[in-house]
């Protein structure tokens, strides 16, 4: 049994909110009710946000601790300044 990765599982998520997408973009091109648009709009950006999580909770366990654990001063500035990035893009 192969262990699934918070990047494979952050796909998983992808791929369902794009799915989800096209079903919004074909709501929206019939017309249909604004506020059925709007939750199926909520679910797609629930799963965008699901995926960006489990992202960054792989991107902490690999890169980051390798980063951190590493001599360089260097690469542990530059991954925590990464992290610092994403994190206030993630609350705009």
């Amino acid at each position: 049994m192969t262990k699934k990765t918070p990047k494979a599982d952050a796909l998983i998520s992808i791929k369902k909110a794009s799915t989800l997408l096209q079903k919004i973009i074909k709501m929206m091109e019939k017309d249909e009710y604004c506020v059925d648009i709007m939750q199926q709009n909520l679910a797609a950006i629930g799963l965008l946000k699901s995926a960006n999580q489990k992202l960054l909770t792989g991107h902490l366990d690999t890169c980051v601790t390798k980063a951190l654990q590493s001599k360089s001063p260097a690469k542990q500035k530059k991954v925590i300044e990464e992290i610092l990035q994403v994190s206030k893009l993630s609350n705009k």
